[in-house]
């Protein structure tokens, strides 16, 4: 049992020094964008199958944009002309694009198709990318256009929480993102590093899209794939808080688990095709070098650290019952032990929960007592990707699922 803990210290201890190691070496990083002007004629892509309740406020909130938008740039995706988004699409005039390959259900799919159908006949300045159910704050795109002229390829907007407030599991969810966002892509922005691209809400330069002739990011986590590609070949991001959207997260337990068992199969399926990629691009250049070793280690160190405390706290348990049934003795001394492990596990991510709701500050739309409510939740919620990463590691097909969207 001796070994067995000293395995599980020697483990966190790994992940720590893998922590500190490439917090010193990615300091700093040499990729900025260069200004590179031009118009302002915008695409936006929305992938909408049987997202008839919410659609419309989208369309509307793209409508009202402070800056003037035509809303024939606005291609919504579908898979049906029966579908009641088509007749909505109608009504605001934007563009609906049929998909002809519905054996492919992923988003990056329909996006990839939507592309190409548009390259056919039209160029843009850029592309934007969003979900049927989020909705623009009306300066989305006037504060996102100096970005766009700075010279950025990539750039995401601050994602907000539309239904925060209905269920402490939707609040939980939105913190996740708050933690990629607030947290670790406001830190990259600061060193000139590659931001995580997580949902949607972000655009990607014109440019870009012709060279790749359509949208070939499919995998299950396609955010994530796009961030490994523009981390890889060293294209220019950015985390842009001035650029509000709203987006609807799922207010029952159930729904999250089969979301965040997609996110994490997506990952890991991602990482398989770009590690070697990466490992080679940081011996053969300098170029962008941080950014490379951060995509190139990843969530390795925090998997270490996980993995040295499941491991720790699976032999406490395993004493525990030993002791009682071939002993027949409960030593208090264990429970104690495994009491206290557990609340300092608990309280460590409450503190981190607490971090990441100060720095979100008034920002996100949470009142107080969500916010309380969710300060004590998020422990547990956090816990639970443990047995989501098992599922997802031991299940061979995951498949993309619709949520459905009502808010």
């Amino acid at each position: 049992m001796c070994f067995i803990r000293l395995f599980s210290l020697s483990l966190i201890l790994i992940g720590l020094i893998i922590m500190f190691i490439c917090f010193f070496i990615t300091r700093k990083n040499d990729n900025k964008p260069i200004k590179k002007g031009g118009s302002h004629n915008f695409c936006f892509l929305i992938p909408a199958r049987y997202e008839s309740k919410v659609i419309e406020d989208l369309l509307i909130s793209i409508k009202n944009q402070s800056v003037k938008i035509n809303l024939k740039d606005v291609y919504v995706i579908v898979e049906s002309l029966e579908d009641e988004t088509v007749n909505i699409c109608k009504k605001y005039n934007a563009t609906v694009i049929l998909r002809k390959h519905l054996d492919l259900k992923r988003k990056g799919y329909a996006l990839d198709e939507a592309v190409k159908e548009i390259l056919k006949t039209k160029k843009y300045d850029a592309y934007f990318i969003f979900d049927a159910d989020n909705i623009l704050d009306k300066d989305y795109i006037k504060n996102m256009i100096p970005i766009y002229d700075m010279g950025y390829d990539l750039a995401s907007g601050y994602r907000n929480c539309k239904n925060g407030n209905k269920s402490v599991i939707s609040a939980a969810s939105a913190l996740t993102f708050s933690l990629v966002n607030t947290v670790f892509n406001d830190i990259k922005n600061k060193k000139n590093k590659n931001i995580t691209f997580s949902g949607t809400g972000f655009y990607i330069r014109g440019d870009i899209i012709e060279s790749l002739k359509g949208y070939p990011f499919h995998a299950l986590t396609e955010d994530y794939e796009l961030s490994s590609y523009a981390t890889l070949n060293n294209l220019t991001t950015y985390y842009n808080t001035k650029s509000v959207f709203y987006d609807e997260q799922p207010v029952k337990f159930k729904g999250t688990i089969n979301q965040r068992i997609r996110w994490i199969k997506g990952y890991f399926t991602v990482r398989g095709m770009y590690r070697n990629k990466m490992i080679k691009a940081i011996k053969k250049t300098n170029k962008n070098k941080a950014s490379k070793i951060d995509e190139a280690f990843g969530i390795i160190p925090y998997i270490f650290m996980v993995i040295g405390l499941v491991i720790w706290y699976v032999s406490l348990i395993y004493m525990i019952i030993y002791n009682l049934i071939i002993k027949n003795n409960l030593y208090k001394n264990l429970l104690i032990e495994l009491l206290i492990f557990t609340f300092i596990i608990y309280l460590a991510l409450l503190i981190m929960t607490l971090v990441i709701i100060l720095k979100e500050g008034r920002k996100i739309d949470l009142t107080l007592k969500s916010k309380i409510k969710v300060l004590f939740y998020n422990p547990i919620f956090m816990i639970s990707y443990i047995p989501c990463a098992i599922a997802a590691i031991t299940k061979k097909d995951v498949k993309w699922k619709r949520v459905e969207h009502g808010n």
